[in-house]
């Protein structure tokens, strides 16, 4: 397999973090529910390990994966001194897994050392607000970055699980590197929200960019197209969201090694202009 590097063209997050557009979602590499350790650690450290190899220079993760434990196995591997790690703090986890949204400013002052911390590093390349909380102005949770980002704790500052109108909110207080909400070949819910990091030039981290594993809506035009180029439909799907914008960074995750290259490979794939009008209706 062809390092990344050769496959695939790249984008300055906030203008100077220099990034392959197909980068790699760490939440996988916890345990069931994304909650606790992995059931094979091994296994994880080595999709970590490989994730380098191949050339991945994008590293997304976030403080509720564990909680924790994608932080930690990330600062214990070589990850950080190889490549640009987003993480996310302002969600919550309940033993029972639901998630829970907390933007007080002080929490995510504290949630942002404590992943600088796991981490191991001084400085987080990419911190992202993970959901606006319905009970604290967006104006405020912001702040709390910018502070985080004038004291270098931070370098840049991304927001996730936003509308058009919050993310203008977020820009209003702090320049904003990233958006990252769930979007996908068989989702396209926020094609707002991706036009307005286009008109911004705002990187756009696609989570769930196989559709959360179920492609059943656009299946049989994923499967003619993967047809035509001997590929799964899982890598024309990653193929079509790097053919659909150029600020766009998918972030599929995976805690197998094989998915992993799997994954890297649909860099190769060139779509045509028909394939994609197919595929975008």
């Amino acid at each position: 397999m062809r390092p990344l590097g050769e496959t695939c063209d790249t984008f300055d997050i906030g203008g100077d973090l220099t990034v392959h557009r197909l980068g790699f979602g760490a939440m996988r590499i916890t345990g069931s529910g994304v909650l606790g350790p992995p059931d094979d650690s091994a296994e994880a450290r080595r999709v970590l390990a490989r994730v380098a190899e191949l050339g991945v220079d994008l590293v997304d993760t976030a403080d509720s994966y564990g909680p924790g434990t994608s932080e930690r196995l990330l600062g214990e591997s070589t990850t950080p001194d190889e490549a640009v790690v987003a993480t996310k703090g302002g969600l919550l986890r309940t033993p029972d897994g639901d998630w829970l949204r907390h933007g007080d400013p002080d929490y995510l002052r504290n949630a942002a050392l404590c992943s600088r911390d796991r981490l191991g590093v001084d400085t987080i390349d990419l911190y992202q607000y993970h959901a606006p909380d319905p009970d604290v102005p967006i104006e405020e949770s912001m702040h709390a970055l910018a502070e985080l980002k004038d004291r270098g704790v931070v370098r840049h500052v991304g927001v996730s699980n936003v509308s058009v109108d919050q993310l203008e909110r977020a820009r209003d207080v702090v320049d904003v590197a990233t958006v990252q909400n769930e979007y996908s070949v068989a989702d396209r819910t926020h094609d707002d929200v991706l036009a307005a990091c286009e008109d911004a030039d705002i990187g756009f981290l696609p989570y769930f960019p196989l559709g959360g594993g179920d492609l059943k809506s656009r299946g049989d035009t994923l499967a003619t197209v993967a047809d035509a180029h001997d590929a799964t439909i899982r890598q024309v799907a990653l193929a079509w969201l790097l053919e659909r914008s150029p600020v766009v960074l998918p972030i599929p995750g995976t805690s197998s090694v094989d998915h992993l290259e799997a994954n890297v490979a649909a860099a190769e794939l060139t779509l045509t202009d028909e394939e994609m009008a197919r595929l975008s209706t």
